[in-house]
């Protein structure tokens, strides 16, 4: 399955945080959602692999979520990161 059929199945959440605006996890496959922040709302989407329910929930449950992200995932060799490119990017980029 790739990719972009597993984010249809995920369920984001938006959550309270200056960087990112939306999380998501599909148990099946081990993969964290997470949408970003810019100066205009929501902004890239990634998904990070290796991540169980359990990892999950702590982070969505954490007092701060970008304090645990940045802590416990983001450079982590364990969760390697792909940057999903949605389709609406795709007509985006070609039209440049």
């Amino acid at each position: 399955m790739d990719a972009l059929h597993i984010q249809a199945l995920i369920t984001m959440t938006e959550v309270q945080s200056s960087q990112i605006h939306s999380i998501g996890h599909h148990t099946p496959t081990l993969t964290l959602a997470i949408r970003f922040k810019n100066k205009k709302g929501p902004a890239g989407l990634y998904h990070y692999a290796n991540v169980t329910a359990e990892t999950f929930g702590e982070f969505r449950n954490a007092a701060s979520i970008g304090a645990y992200f940045g802590a416990k995932i983001k450079a982590r060799l364990e969760y390697p990161c792909t940057r999903i490119v949605e389709p609406a990017e795709n007509v985006a980029d070609s039209a440049v």
